[in-house]
């Protein structure tokens, strides 16, 4: 269902509810009021005859038994019977639209009898020895009511459908923009990632188009990242494959010392091929949802120590950690493997540009409810107009051996973990620090 069916149902049905409640209400109301008004017509006609009759000379008066008065005659409008009798039952007068059988006015006030088959309202008013009684057929009341019904009914059943048409096109028309984004999204192939164009937006749609398009944004973003992933891991990959083979293949050609060095050779490159594709699965593992939560806590020192050791074990550079006096013993808001690994390729990045002879700085504060990690070396630094490729993935700068990847696997877990990486030149070299929150102890 459509909808703007499914609007015009709920709609309609509610305005039918609502006018035909409203309409019986009215017409109920109406026909009280007539019935009413009806009644009050034949009191006013019942004192209109005790009044001509009072002025009526006695003489004549005693006359009224011996032929029957017209309508006119006592005064009664058209559609109205009129009987005058005295208190004992005897009849002196009657309308000529009276029936042949007399009407009952045996009590006083309004009363409903079946005359010779026809329902009558009567009424009877007692003044003067007399018994003035005028009535009117309930049929002719009826013929009336239902001409009141269908005078009234007939507007409100063309206002009602005229409303319920209003009603289908105002809804056709309030929902014209989401009819043009869907017509923009259907006519679009399955590869266009281009945001959306819908023109004449009411402020409420535009929210929608523009996360939309935000998604779209991003969906494009990943596909182009995949893309240059994957030509940038089969560029990166192809290289120690190939140097692999070729150093086996000179190592089965000759002996001895040329032979073991070629072995050496490969052994090196197939180490730094493993090293480039657990950097690439960690990569994955990061862009997607993949948990790292493992349950451990490892508060700011322990990190640093353990990073410390990680590069160490391959690494103869020395590493001097300096810990704030006032350092929290908290345990840190992120995993402690990706805090491991961040700060990991951090001191492997300042190891490898730190002068020879030189050592590469740690260290570690605590401000406010954060500890910030800084890693300095004795390098040459970078160029500023470099500073922005630095975290991009397979970006290297100079011949330092690596496969481009450290820094961009630190600035995904700062992005994972809501932490902060900030690199910049200082006055002996390169300085990094990576920022990251407490855990709030509960």
């Amino acid at each position: 269902m459509s909808l703007r069916l499914r609007l015009s149902l709920i709609l309609g049905t509610a305005f039918l509810l609502l006018w035909s409640l409203a309409a019986a209400w009215m017409l109920y109301d109406l026909r009280d009021e007539m019935m009413r008004s009806l009644d009050q017509r034949l009191a006013s006609s019942a004192r209109m005859v005790a009044g001509l009759i009072a002025q009526v000379p006695q003489p004549v008066r005693n006359e009224m038994h011996e032929r029957r008065l017209s309508a006119e005659q006592l005064g009664i409008p058209n559609g109205l019977t009129c009987q005058v009798s005295s208190l004992r039952g005897e009849i002196l007068s009657r309308s000529h639209s009276t029936p042949d059988r007399q009407l009952d006015a045996g009590g006083k006030g309004f009363r409903t009898q079946v005359i010779e088959g026809i329902p009558w309202r009567s009424f009877t008013l007692i003044q003067d020895d007399l018994r003035i009684t005028t009535a009117d057929r309930i049929d002719e009341r009826t013929v009336i009511e239902h001409s009141i019904w269908l005078s009234a009914a007939v507007p409100v059943g063309l206002a009602l459908l005229g409303s319920l048409m209003i009603l289908w096109l105002g809804i056709a028309h309030g929902l014209a923009p989401l009819q043009r984004i869907r017509d923009a999204l259907t006519q679009r192939g399955a590869d266009d990632l281009q945001p959306l164009q819908v023109p004449a937006l009411p402020s409420e749609l535009r929210p929608l188009v523009a996360s939309q398009n935000q998604l779209l944004r991003r969906i494009a973003e990943a596909v182009e990242r995949e893309r240059s992933l994957t030509d940038n891991a089969a560029h990166e990959l192809r290289s120690p494959l190939t140097a692999i083979k070729t150093h086996l293949q000179v190592a089965r050609m000759t002996e001895g010392a040329t032979a073991a060095q070629a072995l050496a050779h490969a052994e090196e490159g197939a180490n730094r091929l493993q090293c480039t594709l657990e950097q690439l699965l960690l990569l994955a593992r990061l862009d997607g949802d993949v948990p790292f939560d493992d349950g451990l806590r490892c508060n700011a020192a322990d990190i640093a120590r353990l990073a410390i050791e990680d590069v160490s074990t391959s690494h103869d550079t020395p590493i001097i950690l300096h810990l704030g006096e006032d350092l929290s013993p908290a345990p840190l808001d992120m995993p402690p493997s990706l805090a491991i690994t961040a700060l990991r390729n951090l001191l492997e990045n300042a190891v490898r540009h730190t002068a020879p002879g030189t050592s590469v700085e740690l260290q570690v504060e605590h401000i406010d409810d954060t500890v910030d990690f800084t890693v300095r070396d004795h390098g040459p630094g970078i160029a500023d107009e470099h500073m922005q490729h630095l975290t991009q993935r397979f970006w290297r700068h100079g011949q330092g051996g690596s496969s481009g990847l450290g820094l961009a696997i630190v600035q995904a877990i700062a992005q994972r973990c809501g932490c902060s990486l900030s690199i910049a030149n200082g006055l002996g070299g390169l300085s990094a620090s990576l920022t990251t929150r407490l855990r709030r102890q509960t």
